[in-house]
């Protein structure tokens, strides 16, 4: 009996011993977090675009001793740690592009980076906080590559680019990324990614099972009309009053169509070009815009009574419409089996105050193509210094991010990581 409560003993010394060791590596680890960020946030670079981000991400997990294969999905970065046990596989995703924007911010690594975009001059800035996201995972990397004695199986890093979507006329993202293979030698058993939120505590995780993000669908509008002098409507077809038929109708799809109980829509028409001259009735118009939706049926519903209205109420003007859809990101979706399995690592991590379920959001991630591969969660990490009342928007010059709520995005990512490879 005696043995039985040594064994017990010296396996609750060996949990402490290990809780501890991980801790004194957070610890340690949070400066170096600080700084990497602070490095990508002064050199940020576009999508398809992060050669120099690949490059110091590559160079900091070989010289972990991680598997790295560079160029996925052009600059996309991976990285494979086999522990010393065997088992299942588990992703974790960093997003590693910035955005077109100027930043405002006074800071001492402010970015300074200027580039042409689609034609314009503009600032280059990570808005969005994937610098954050970066420097997290290298974090967790460094961390787990010490402790492959606690790893019952292998972790996959996956660094992604171009998740604010590829330029024109390109491939990108996490659609490029499964269709080279990502998930696949070795087979990803189930993914966990994060998103920092300017607007949430630091400290603070929200998540949701089902759709948190919404599928974006981006659409373009082309009518076709009949060009006549302004002070003679009446020899011509107006493409521009039957684009604002259409906007109107749409607008009846999401108020009076759907039930908006179930979840949230929306139809926005975020830009119109049509007509040269105040007093030409012009031939043609275009019209550009977005569906946010969070429920599969739902997107089809909206997609099929916009194709409708767009084309029977150009017709009933006497004019032509056609409308073309382009996905942009799938919903993103946690699968609930998954959250309900690893909810205990969130508050294990955070502390059970700290984790709070959230409603979901019609911003759009394609973080959500993996998940339609295999089942993920996705959350929310607080990047908001306690006690402010008001945050900047994400994709905004003045988007700014508490550096302090990084280290618990380490260890979350760490403990889901070691968590879900532990399960049976």
């Amino acid at each position: 009996m005696k043995y039985f409560f040594l064994s017990i003993c010296l396996f609750g010394t060996a949990l402490i011993n290990a809780q501890t060791d991980l801790e004194s590596d957070f610890n340690a680890i949070e400066p170096k977090v600080i700084e990497w960020r602070r490095h990508f946030h002064e050199h940020p670079e576009l999508s398809n675009r992060e050669f120099k981000t690949a490059e110091k991400i590559a160079e900091h997990l070989r010289s972990l001793g991680i598997e790295v294969q560079t160029g996925v999905a052009k600059t996309g970065v991976v990285g494979l740690l086999k522990g010393n046990h065997p088992g299942k596989v588990v992703a974790l995703r960093a997003d590693i592009d910035a955005l077109p924007v100027t930043e405002r911010n006074d800071l001492p690594f402010k970015s300074m980076v200027e580039t042409e975009f689609m034609g314009t001059k503009t600032g280059v800035m990570h808005a969005c906080g994937h610098d954050t996201h970066i420097a997290i995972l290298m974090g967790v990397a460094e961390i787990l590559s010490k402790h492959k004695d606690k790893i019952n199986g292998t972790v996959k890093f996956i660094f992604q680019p171009a998740e604010e979507g590829p330029p024109p006329g390109e491939e990108g993202g996490a659609k490029l990324m499964i269709k080279e293979g990502v998930l696949e030698n070795p087979k990803v058993d189930a993914i966990f990614g994060l998103h920092i939120n300017s607007a949430t505590p630091v400290g603070t995780i929200k998540y949701k099972p089902g759709g948190i993000m919404a599928a974006v669908e981006r659409f373009v509008i082309n009518v076709k009309g009949k060009q006549s002098h302004g002070s003679q409507p009446w020899l011509g077809v107006d493409p521009i009053l039957i684009s604002a038929k259409i906007i109107d109708g749409f607008q009846s799809i999401v108020s009076r169509e759907l039930d908006l109980t179930e979840e949230a829509a929306v139809i926005t028409v975020g830009k119109i070009t049509s007509g040269v001259r105040f007093n030409i009735i012009p031939e043609s118009a275009e019209l550009i815009g977005t569906v946010r939706s969070l429920d599969a049926e739902m997107k089809a519903k909206i997609i099929k009574r916009m194709t409708e209205m767009t084309e029977t109420i150009a017709t009933a003007y006497g004019g032509e419409a056609s409308i073309v859809f382009e996905n942009f990101t799938s919903i993103t979706y946690n699968d609930p089996d998954l959250t309900a399995t690893m909810l205990p690592t969130l508050q294990k991590v955070a502390g059970n105050d700290y984790v709070v379920i959230t409603k979901a959001v019609t911003g759009g991630e394609d973080f959500s193509y993996f998940q339609e591969v295999v089942p993920g969660l996705y959350f929310f990490l607080g990047g908001m210094t306690p006690g402010n009342t008001e945050a900047f928007p994400h994709h905004t010059p003045d988007f700014v991010i508490d550096e302090s709520g990084m280290l618990l995005g380490v260890k979350t990512m760490t403990q889901l990581a070691i968590d879900y490879l532990e399960l049976d």
